[in-house]
């Protein structure tokens, strides 16, 4: 496996120290910061595969953390957290993690669920779009989606969102097969996230063109318009 890069944002030496022995025997090369503005600052400056971000930080919160990062990154985000209750899990997959962990945990699990993350955001090579009358293009080894000759500025769930209905126009899909096709933890989200996800890409698609492609079919689901 090539090494990739793991931050662990965990003000508990203790924990790090343990997370970075299972992510290292899993061939990842797992790096620590104890304080939000430390990490903040080296997930500026550096390149990293993923972050794993403890939500209780002495300097901070890790959902503002993750709140800061995706104004200029879309790397994969795990929360860590000593909370079990619905509405942490809501906030935290709702500002774009891609995992929730709750404590106490199993150091392995955790390197099975990087590996799982990382493995699914994998870029595809590039998919050819038929059936949309042109008006997307899709880069699946780039992770970008044109609409109209304009790129749009996507979350990583927005992103996966669209792109599954590009590749199936005129296809209704329920809530439940976006949420088991997008979301890699389905039962920890909700319809309201899907709907949410699918209100702020038609408030892009609108910012770019007078339309709306996605279609909504009541009682059923959602759908693009091949037009």
């Amino acid at each position: 496996m090539v090494s990739k890069r793991i931050l662990i944002v965990e003000d508990e030496p203790a924990i790090a120290d343990t997370l970075i022995y299972a992510l290292q025997q899993s061939g990842y090369q797992a790096e620590h910061a104890g304080l939000l503005q430390t990490a903040l600052a080296r997930l500026q400056s550096e390149t990293f595969a993923l972050a794993i971000l403890d939500v209780g930080l002495p300097d901070g919160s890790g959902f503002e953390l993750c709140r800061q990062l995706r104004r200029f990154s879309q790397i994969p985000v795990m929360f860590l957290t000593a909370h079990g209750d619905e509405i942490d899990r809501i906030v935290g997959l709702e500002i774009g993690a891609d995992d929730y962990v709750t404590k106490p945990f199993s150091p392995r699990e955790v390197a099975a669920r990087v590996a799982a993350i990382l493995r699914r955001l994998q870029p595809a090579l590039p998919t050819a779009v038929a059936g949309t009358g042109g008006d997307f293009e899709l880069d699946g080894g780039a992770g970008r989606i044109r609409y109209r000759g304009r790129l749009l500025e996507l979350t990583r769930y927005e992103y996966l969102l669209l792109k599954l209905l590009i590749e199936h126009p005129e296809r209704i899909f329920s809530r439940e097969q976006l949420l088991e096709r997008v979301w890699r933890d389905p039962g920890d989200v909700f319809d309201r996230t899907v709907d949410t996800h699918i209100k702020t890409l038609r408030a892009k698609l609108r910012a770019i063109a007078d339309a709306d492609p996605i279609r909504t079919h009541r009682g059923l689901g959602y759908s693009l318009e091949s037009r």
